[in-house]
């Protein structure tokens, strides 16, 4: 049987409460621009206040990856669900200083947590030969951080100085928290009353020390690094992306939010199709396709533009220039968007193939610390620009994370095959190709 009764609810509602959670945990992206016009924020303040939301939303999922596998995901889904709208509500309604604002984003980034939860929770509803495919639906729900890409800048703007059902929900900028809030509430009542229990598929109790056992592997830190460079690095850029546009290509918000959701939306929908291909052809030959492809593209936005200099017996010339404008800088980035798609359901293919029974607790370090990434890359983007005065150090960064993560993926990969034959360790010159090819 390849699926459970149940298990299309489970996964259907699961995934559309997981887009709305990222988008909640992610808002911050758009709204950071009218706030900091509203409080007069630094560049620095504006980064902090996106990665607080996004510190809150990673170091909860160990934890409650390990809950879900003990209790059941349904219970904490809607119990999350319930616990993020009160800030949300709170950040849309009350007077606001900077301090405040650090608070309600810290707490309102709570609901980034959801993942591992939904991980654990799909993974007991779904057979090992279609866990990629489902798991790779669910983590499409990554597709909710544009949701505020393309909705917050014309609903500011058309909402500023209103107020909607009965001042429940405000205009202006808090209109995207307040509706928010709504919408998570009623999402926790339709999980609540349409997904079945989750006793019906529960695994047995195990004592938590028998459950975290896992986390002494080399491997569960290995897939963590992975994670960073085709999560972290997306959550990083999803928040980071808008105020890239506006200060260096001089867009307006709007543009800036739309060219920013062709980044988000490859790398949020293609997931399923990540999560399909590693079930045909395996996890390790999709991660290096993912990294070889993030490598190339990135290397061009490390270095969007410049010149050849050739030395002349009449003097240096400058030779071939060339500069990134918005469309080709969008068109890489949408690479490295499709790329990070595939290679998120590449990374959790594994984790089910490794720790069948231990889904929850690796899989909610693996995004915890994914998720922590996104966390710290704000705020170096913007120490690493301050420090070399160039915007573009930002994929500078990212070039030499996944080029670390690729390095020791291959070492990895080497060691293996000489284990499963060592003969053949120190014999690369004698082999011989096969008459029909090599």
């Amino acid at each position: 049987m390849s699926q459970r009764n149940g298990s299309g609810r489970v996964l259907a509602l699961s995934t559309f409460a997981f887009t709305l959670m990222f988008a909640v945990w992610l808002m911050f992206g758009v709204l950071g621009i009218p706030i900091q016009k509203e409080f007069g924020i630094s560049d620095s303040q504006l980064a902090w206040l996106s990665s607080v939301a996004i510190l809150n939303g990673s170091i909860w999922r160990l934890l409650l990856g390990v809950l879900a596998d003990r209790i059941g995901g349904k219970k904490v889904t809607v119990v999350m669900l319930l616990v993020t709208s009160i800030p949300a509500y709170l950040l849309a309604h009350l007077e606001l200083t900077y301090t405040w604002l650090l608070v309600l984003a810290f707490f309102v980034g709570f609901a980034g947590n959801l993942f591992s939860v939904g991980i654990a929770w799909n993974s007991h509803w779904f057979d090992r030969s279609r866990q990629g495919f489902a798991l790779g639906v669910f983590g499409a729900g990554n597709v909710g951080a544009s949701a505020t890409k393309f909705i917050g800048p014309a609903v500011i703007a058309s909402t500023i100085g209103g107020s909607y059902l009965g001042g429940i929900i405000p205009g202006g900028w808090r209109f995207v928290p307040a509706l928010y809030s709504v919408l998570l509430v009623i999402t926790a009542f339709a999980i609540l009353f349409f997904t079945p229990a989750d006793s019906e598929n529960l695994q047995t109790s195990r004592p938590l020390r028998q459950m975290f056992a896992p986390l002494r592997y080399l491997q569960v830190w290995r897939f963590s690094f992975y994670y960073v460079v085709v999560f972290g690095a997306y959550v990083a850029l999803a928040s980071w992306m808008p105020k890239y546009y506006v200060s260096v290509y001089n867009l307006n918000l709007h543009d800036a939010a739309l060219l920013t959701a062709l980044f988000i939306f490859p790398a949020s929908l293609l997931r399923p199709l990540g999560g399909y291909i590693s079930d045909k052809i395996g996890a390790r030959r999709l991660m290096y396709a993912t990294f070889i492809t993030m490598l190339i593209a990135l290397l061009f936005l490390a270095a969007p533009f410049g010149y050849i200099v050739l030395n002349t017996p009449t003097g240096s010339k400058n030779v071939l220039p060339y500069h990134l404008g918005v469309m080709p800088f969008t068109a890489l980035l949408f690479i490295v968007g499709c790329s990070m798609g595939i290679g998120k359901a590449a990374v959790f293919k594994h984790i089910p193939e490794y720790f069948p029974n231990d889904v929850g607790a690796v899989g909610g370090l693996v995004g915890t610390l994914g998720a922590l990434g996104g966390f710290l890359l704000p705020p170096l983007f913007v120490s690493v620009k301050d420090w070399t005065g160039l915007p573009q150090s930002t994929f500078v960064v990212l070039f030499l994370l996944t080029l670390a993560a690729t390095i020791w993926m291959h070492v990895v990969v080497v060691r293996v095959l000489n284990q499963a034959n060592p003969s053949l360790k120190h014999q690369i010159d004698y082999l011989r190709p096969q008459m029909n090819g090599d």
